[in-house]
C-alpha cells in the first residue's frame, strides 16, 4: 500500500485550498488571513464560544438546575464470569480481584453483575450486588457478603 492510495475520510470529499501560490490565484500574498495580527500569525486558533470580545452566549446564561457529578459514587465492576480468573482465594474481596487484575487499586468500591456464568461456589465480599449476580452466586451455592 502506498500513502498516495489512502482514500476514505473527511478530507476527500473537498479538495485543501492552494494557499500563497500566487496573486493571481485569489489566495495569494496574506492567504485570506489579512494584515497583522495574531489572527495572520501561524498557529493561532479561536477559542470554541469566543465572539470576538463580546460577551459570550454561554456567560450571559444563568447557571440553572442540579448536577449530581459531584455527588455521585463510583463502583469498580467485575462481571460474575471474570471471577473465575481469581485463584487461592477462600475469600474473594478486593484485594484478590486486585491481584487478579479485574480492579484498579485505587478503586473505592466493587460491584458485581451478573455477565457471565459462576462453576463453582465462591465466597464474595463487595460493596454492592446486583440482583443477576445474587441469583446466580447463590444458585451455584456460594456466600454473598455485603459491606
Amino acid at each position: 500500500m502506498k500513502t498516495d492510495h489512502i482514500t476514505g475520510g473527511s478530507s476527500d470529499t473537498h479538495p485543501t485550498k492552494r494557499l500563497g501560490r500566487g496573486r493571481g490565484n485569489g489566495r495569494g500574498k496574506t492567504c485570506c488571513r489579512g494584515h497583522k495580527g495574531s489572527g495572520q500569525r501561524s498557529g493561532y486558533s479561536t477559542k470554541p464560544g469566543f465572539e470576538g470580545g463580546q460577551m459570550p452566549l454561554y456567560r450571559k446564561l444563568p447557571r440553572r438546575g442540579f448536577n449530581n457529578y459531584e455527588f455521585r459514587t463510583e463502583y469498580a465492576i467485575v462481571n460474575v464470569g471474570d471471577l473465575e480468573k481469581v485463584e487461592g482465594a477462600d475469600l474473594i474481596d478486593k484485594d484478590a480481584l486486585v491481584k487478579a487484575g479485574l480492579v484498579r487499586s485505587n478503586a473505592q468500591r466493587v460491584k458485581i453483575l451478573g455477565n457471565g456464568e459462576l462453576k463453582g461456589a465462591v465466597k464474595i465480599k463487595a460493596d454492592k450486588f446486583s440482583k443477576s449476580a445474587t441469583d446466580k452466586i447463590t444458585a451455584a451455592g456460594g456466600e454473598i457478603v455485603e459491606e
